[in-house]
């Protein structure tokens, strides 16, 4: 015998040996990732597995309630047993499985999923129905993990996705087990104890209602079994900046109005309560259940509203309000922009929108009635020209009106304007032309008063020229008399000195004298007239005389002519007294003719 002949009897002698072993002992080998299920081919009793199960738990024939975990198993003989083993159950990260139970009692008539039992996450079938466990779709799920589990009782439906709630949203329940949900209510209450709703039977057991919840869930991982309650995602509800939110509530307790007895426009409850809530919601982000409460925003800050057809603000409140059409006093219509500002206070909030509703409904139910009533009952008090003129003046008197009207509303008037005014165009014509009249008007006047400011300014500076040559004639005037006055005293004192000497030649000669004299005075007064009549011509010319003078100014005028000429006063040749001499005025009155002759 050779040695590969050897080798394989000794193999097949090996497996004969091996499978001798397992029919005399019965052995079973289970692996670390299998479990072994039982079958049962008949009994030495004769016991039989009661009609309507499928599990068998007294030794019946059939499946056994009891597995094989791993390792080696004796004593289940081929002839008695089946052994089938099947990979254990493995639920991976992040997932939940679900089970459904082939075999137990029947569930209860009002539940849709089956009473949770202490069964070991499933994997003790035997205490699963010696515990009563029910058969159906169970309420508890396996979490992740490794299970051995008796694939013939239990069905076990993986990889079901754990629920998550992001970080900027909420979880809306809606239960689709436990008890009806009462009448008249739509949202059944918090239910303590329930584990968030991973806990169906606690949930249960302590008064949970089908149907939509209260209670929201909150951002994070839950291991929720989708056929005992639906999880809808749903937005954080956001209050901006400049905003309030007004909660109203579909569900709660029916708390006390605390609006008072005057306010018959809704109630307003406390937090909590049924109603309108006296609390607003800050600027943030809430947790609400949207399904069950309103959110209503109410801007803090100040609301232009415009009764224009050509201009709608961003919040688009006002995107209904039009251009007001009104009649006059004297049956004109035309057409008035109005913008109004209000503002509504947070603490008030809640008693606005329990009173109306909305913002949108304040403005197109309260607001657009009220302030275009006004000005088409207004106007019918004054003319067009009213209210071209004096804008200003309707403008206070719809501020104060709007004020007191709006202020029942609790709503804060800030300001009316009046706006553009469009007056018919027929008036417009005729105050147009009546306009252009009165500033053409206004333009002749202002060149009238233009030229005659030019005759004035001519009329001024030919004064101001003339002005300077009377100046200058007033100087020279002065400088005459300056002259005058300074010849007057030289004159003065030099005839003195020829008068002495005069009267000490006259003494001798006094007839001769007195006779010569006589004949110089004649003579001097006849010069003296004439100088007289020049001084008196330049004086009109000059616009100046000199009256008061008299004669003097006469002798003046001819020793200022002496001095201009510079003529000595001396004679040139001394005339003494004599039988054929003269005297001292023929001497004077020869060295004139002389100096005349000069020229």
């Amino acid at each position: 015998m050779g040695v590969a002949s050897f080798l394989l009897v000794l193999a097949a002698g090996t497996l004969a040996f091996f499978f001798l072993i397992i029919f005399l002992f019965g052995l079973v080998i289970i692996r670390e990732n299998q479990v072994g299920v039982v079958i049962k081919r008949f009994s030495w009793s004769g016991k039989k597995l009661p009609e309507g199960r499928v599990i068998a738990l007294e030794e019946e024939p059939g499946y056994q309630a009891r597995t094989l975990g791993p390792g080696f198993h004796l004593w289940y003989f081929p002839v008695m047993y089946k052994i089938e083993k099947y990979p254990i159950t493995v639920i991976a990260p992040g997932k939940i499985g679900l089970v459904i139970a082939n075999d137990g009692n029947p569930p209860p008539v009002n539940r849709v999923l089956c009473e949770a039992v202490e069964c070991d996450d499933f994997q003790n079938a035997e205490k699963f129905l010696r515990n009563a466990g029910q058969k159906g779709r169970q309420s508890a799920v396996l979490t992740a993990g490794y299970y051995r589990i008796n694939p013939v009782l239990f069905k076990v439906v993986p990889d079901i996705p754990i629920t998550k709630i992001d970080s900027n949203k909420i979880g809306i329940i809606t239960v689709l087990d436990g008890a009806p949900m009462p009448v008249g209510q739509m949202a059944a209450k918090v239910i303590e104890g329930g584990e968030s709703f991973q806990n169906p039977d606690a949930f249960i057991r302590n008064g949970g209602c089908r149907g939509l919840q209260e209670q929201i869930m909150l951002a994070g991982s839950y291991n929720i079994n989708p056929w005992f309650s639906e999880i809808e995602e749903a937005d954080l509800v956001e209050v901006p900046i400049g905003y309030v939110g007004v909660v109203v509530s579909f569900v709660g307790e029916d708390y006390k109005d605390i609006s008072g007895e005057q306010f018959t426009h809704g109630n307003i409850v406390r937090k909590g309560g049924k109603g309108v809530w006296d609390e607003p919601l800050y600027p943030g982000k809430h947790a609400l259940n949207t399904r069950i409460m309103k959110v209503e925003l109410v801007p803090t800050t100040n609301i232009v509203l415009n009764w224009a057809s050509t201009r709608t603000e961003s919040h688009k409140l006002d995107e209904k309000l039009s251009t007001i059409s009104v009649r006059s006093k004297d049956g004109f219509t035309f057409n008035l922009d109005v913008s109004q500002i209000i503002n509504i206070g947070a603490t008030k909030a809640p008693w606005v929108i329990s009173r109306v509703g909305s913002v949108r409904n304040l403005v197109n139910q309260v607001l657009e009635p009220i302030i275009g009533n006004y000005f088409r009952n207004g106007a019918q008090n004054y003319t067009v020209l009213d209210f071209l003129s004096n804008r200003s003046d309707r403008q206070t008197e719809a501020r104060t009106h709007i004020t007191d009207a709006i202020r029942e509303y609790d709503v804060q008037s800030v300001d009316t304007l009046i706006g553009d005014i469009v007056p018919p165009e027929q008036l417009m014509l005729t105050l147009t032309t009546r306009k252009i009249a009165e500033e053409q008007q206004k333009t002749f006047l202002t060149e009238e008063q233009t030229q005659r400011t030019r005759q004035e300014l001519e009329r001024q500076k030919a004064l101001a020229d003339k002005q300077k040559e009377i100046v200058n004639s007033e100087q020279d005037v002065r400088i005459a008399e300056m002259r005058a006055k300074s010849a007057v005293e030289q004159a003065q004192g030099e005839s003195l000195v020829t008068s002495r000497r005069a009267e000490g030649e006259a003494i001798a000669k006094r007839r001769v004298g007195e006779a010569e004299a006589e004949v110089v005075s004649i003579k001097g007064r006849n010069e003296a007239e004439a100088i007289r009549a020049i001084g008196q011509a330049k004086a009109d010319a000059y616009k100046l005389g000199v009256e008061a003078m008299g004669g003097n100014f006469s002798l003046l005028q001819i020793f200022t002519i002496l001095a201009e000429k510079g003529i000595r006063l001396t004679p040139d040749v001394m005339v003494s007294g004599g039988s054929n001499g003269g005297n001292a005025s023929e001497a004077m009155l020869a060295m004139l003719l002389r100096e005349a002759m000069k020229k």
